[in-house]
């Protein structure tokens, strides 16, 4: 089968490789489509890769050709979404359910090959199936909408609060829109690009603020009363964002971090003094897994694709690249701000 096989930095490479098996307990997927997510691009671009050759991909769909020995809940022309983490279902961790910290785990697309190919082989639990009326594209998605929702859950989350994402990239739209479906008084996003707040209004958030305007702070008083927000959720992983949850929060707040920091971060002792003064709570949040595995994360995102009360724009796609061409995908990625949205790899092409 053809793959797209990184060989080192800056080598990705459209070539032949031997196509997996269906072995007991696993399933064969024809993948369709795999968003590049952030993660991929050091391990392009960069030296993040765990080892050489390696294929990529952990943000995919497809449909399955082949069931292994003792699958039992999926069959042949199911169409799935794939789920990447492979716990080790052992350790401590694993045992009490919380498989997202697991110490001894595997990860469908970095420490074993992944989607960027025409074929995946995965264990039958890191499939998850959807229904027809959800699309292959709305599949890939399926990761960092689950994402979301582990990430929005991290806090004891309740309806009729205000709700405040910082963020409009994929996750925090996502997570903007799980916070609707939960029952929030209002959901305002904070960003510096006007087409990201706009793209939320039309996903159904209720307010959008950029946050690059100097007077951003009055129009956060005129939506909260001057309260603050009672639920702030960081998902963009920037050191401005990050120290802005603090400004945001409102007393007895509960603040979570979902996005990822790319770069080292400090806050002045006053900035620190939020947390304090305000008595707000701050917790962290790690890929998207609960018990029973995979987690209710994939299953209620699978039910509300095919409802239509998660929302899927169009402009959540930047450009479908066929995998064929996946070394021009990377190199996109070299000039800043080139690409506005996910990328899918369709390795049908």
């Amino acid at each position: 089968m053809k793959a797209g096989v990184v060989h080192a930095k800056n080598d990705i490479r459209y070539e032949e490789i031997e196509k997996p098996i269906a072995g007991p307990g696993k399933v064969l997927i024809k993948v369709k489509y795999t968003g590049i997510c952030g993660s991929d691009i050091p391990r392009v671009n960069g030296d993040a890769c765990h080892y050489f050759p390696n294929v990529l991909g952990h943000e995919f769909s497809g449909t399955v050709t082949e069931v292994g020995d003792g699958v039992t809940s999926l069959k042949v022309g199911d169409r799935v979404a794939g789920v990447p983490l492979v716990p080790c279902m052992k350790c401590e961790d694993c045992q009490k359910g919380n498989y997202s910290l697991c110490k001894h785990y595997s990860f469908i697309g970095s420490r074993e090959f992944g989607s960027f190919a025409e074929y995946v082989a995965v264990p039958e639990k890191n499939a998850v199936k959807f229904d027809d009326e959800v699309s292959f594209e709305k599949g890939a998605f399926f990761e960092p909408a689950t994402v979301a929702l582990h990430g929005l859950r991290r806090v004891d989350y309740k309806g009729g609060k205000n709700v405040a994402i910082l963020g409009g990239g994929t996750i925090g739209l996502m997570t903007a829109q799980w916070a609707k479906i939960f029952g929030a008084k209002s959901v305002t996003i904070f960003d510096i690009l006007d087409e990201r707040l706009e793209l939320a209004n039309r996903l159904g958030c209720d307010y959008g603020v950029n946050s690059s305007k100097p007077d951003y702070m009055d129009r956060v008083k005129e939506i909260t009363g001057g309260k603050g927000f009672d639920y702030v959720y960081e998902t963009a992983g920037n050191t401005i964002t990050m120290k802005m949850a603090f400004e945001l929060a409102a007393n007895k707040a509960q603040v979570c971090f979902i996005g990822t920091p790319t770069k080292d971060l400090s806050f002045t002792v006053q900035e620190w003094e939020n947390m304090n003064r305000k008595e707000f709570t701050l917790t962290g949040s790690w890929m998207s897994y609960s018990a029973p595995f995979p987690g209710d994360e994939w299953e209620l995102t699978a039910y509300y694709f095919k409802t239509g009360q998660l929302k899927f724009d169009d402009s959540f796609i930047f450009q479908k690249i066929p995998l064929s061409l996946i070394d021009a995908a990377f190199e996109m990625y070299k000039t800043p701000g080139t690409v506005k949205g996910k990328i899918l790899i369709d390795s049908e092409k």
